[in-house]
């Protein structure tokens, strides 16, 4: 089968940055006048959530050093719900590699999966909160706002997810995601930070908007009480800011490599559009992809394929490198068994595109529409087909950067990545 041809397009985003990352997340602290309210000796629970946030050890130590000066005990707790295989070693290692370790912290680490039970919403829903954060003096929240991979509100992923999935851990992590089967999304955040808030001493929040390049563009020290107003707003500036395909219409989505630390689901599925079914897009989706092949997992994720079930198509190298036992707990947990499903699974690339591009009906393969991207956080580069040249050239914020050539695979019959292993994020 004669391949399509490609050609490298750049993309332009708005990308509004934070250039001195410790130093916009200390000033932002000082606002919050925080001396007042903390005891000589206080201890602070500071949350770390597995999630690949751009500067994360700059957030972190800073929120860590702002703390020790105003003479408070500051420790760090992995918060993430079921990942790291739903151990508190496995969790541990996670945080550790973002670079948020004992030594360069300058503060402890303590990771248990223990948590304790501080009461029930008017649902009747028990709140689990981690034991060495409700054992703490305070609790300092800290997390990246963005768009939910699998619900929509005006509160999705950020502040209330993590005082809900992150500090819940694996037991909280279970309960929340099977109330969503009898109440809707919001009503369990809200009914949840509710009670967290009254009954855990979270002191303050500090959440973090990135840009469509994965950098920082904004942080801001939040007050408990103005959490879910400010929350509600930093949601929209998330949206307006993130990565999206080149164009909205696909017919085969490569993808070089998806992960826990690229996106909940592996791959974002605000940017692929498959949010509200696996494998159909929706008209609720901004993207309408109908065959998407994945190459590889990240390294950070640390064999965690989930996701790897919204795909119809893999290879051999990705099915060694997945981890089905930690793969099946996040999944499971996460109340979406399909993300672990295995796709068809190919010998080498080549072999997948062809046998993708066979379901795809009578399109001659000069118009059918491939994409090949490196995973759905670095969207400013992209390889697409030629049957989008036309619509390429008319668009302000594309810019071609070669001429359509064949789609070189080497001796094995593999796909060379979008970004080489030097490119942020590879």
């Amino acid at each position: 089968m004669s391949l399509p041809r490609m050609f490298r397009i750049r993309q332009h985003f708005e990308n509004p940055r934070v250039d001195d990352v410790a130093a916009a997340t200390r000033l932002q602290l000082e606002t919050l006048g925080l001396a007042a309210r903390l005891k000589p000796g206080a201890s602070v629970a500071v949350t770390a959530g597995s999630r690949g946030i751009a500067n994360i050890d700059l957030v972190i130590g800073s929120i860590v050093r702002h703390l020790k000066d105003l003479g408070a005990k500051p420790f760090i707790v992995p918060a993430m719900g079921s990942h790291g295989g739903g151990t508190a070693q496995g969790q541990r290692e996670i945080i550790e590699g973002y670079g948020v370790t004992e030594a360069a912290m300058g503060c402890p680490i303590r990771a248990t999966m223990e948590t304790v039970i501080v009461d029930r919403t008017p649902q009747g829903i028990p709140v689990h909160f981690d034991r060495y954060a409700y054992e703490a003096d305070h609790v300092v929240v800290c997390n990246r706002v963005k768009p939910h991979t699998g619900f929509v509100g005006e509160i999705e992923s950020g502040l209330h997810k993590m005082m809900l999935i992150g500090l819940g851990k694996h037991e909280g992590a279970k309960v929340y995601h099977r109330a969503i089967k009898d109440f809707s999304f919001g009503e369990i955040i809200h009914a949840v930070a509710d009670v967290v808030l009254k009954k855990c001493k979270v002191l303050a929040g500090v959440a973090i908007v990135e840009n469509s390049a994965d950098e920082t563009a904004l942080i801001e020290a939040v007050p408990p009480e103005r959490f879910a107003e400010r929350e509600i707003a930093l949601l929209k500036l998330a949206r307006q800011w993130m990565p999206r395909l080149p164009f909205p219409d696909v017919d085969l989505l490569i993808i070089d490599r998806i992960g826990k630390n690229i996106s909940g689901t592996g791959m974002d599925t605000n940017v692929v559009g498959r949010k509200y079914n696996d494998h159909v897009p929706t008209e609720q989706d901004d993207a309408r992809v109908k065959r998407i092949f994945v190459r590889g997992l990240t390294p950070d994720t640390h064999g965690n394929a989930t996701g790897i079930g919204i795909a119809e198509f893999t290879n051999r190298r990705t099915l060694e490198q997945i981890d089905h036992k930690i793969t099946a707990v996040n999944c499971i947990t996460g109340g979406h068994p399909t993300a672990a499903m295995i796709p068809i699974v190919c010998e080498n690339d080549r072999e997948a595109v062809e046998s993708a591009l066979s379901t795809l009906g009578l399109t001659p393969p000069d118009q059918i529409r491939v994409m090949q991207i490196a995973n759905t956080l670095h969207l400013s580069e992209a390889l697409v087909s030629e049957a989008y040249l036309d619509e390429a050239r008319r668009a302000p914020h594309i810019e071609i950067v070669s001429e359509p050539e064949e789609l070189p695979c080497d001796e094995q019959g593999n796909l060379f990545p979008v970004f080489t292993h030097t490119h942020a994020g590879h």
